[in-house]
């Protein structure tokens, strides 16, 4: 996954994979989905991007399984501009 911040626009692409774009949806009138030919996810754009989320700072969480009598592991990466 890759997030890309286009200052001169204040737009992001947050890119979930690299497969090809064959369908784009509007969810409102900032934020877009790219889907491919089967309808997975391939990207979303985020037009005004300052407004509509904290760029400042960026957060991942990978929460693994749990497994009987073994404690939730979580995994934590945060970067900040």
């Amino acid at each position: 996954m890759k997030i890309k911040y286009f200052s001169d626009t204040d737009t992001a692409l947050v890119e979930f994979s690299g497969r090809k774009a064959a369908e784009t949806k509007e969810i409102n009138e900032n934020i877009y989905i790219d889907l491919d030919a089967s309808g997975n996810l391939v990207a979303m754009t985020i037009e005004h991007a300052r407004k509509q989320a904290s760029l400042p700072s960026l957060s991942y969480e990978q929460i693994e399984a749990e497994m009987p009598n073994k404690p939730l592991q979580r995994s934590r990466v945060k970067a900040r501009r």
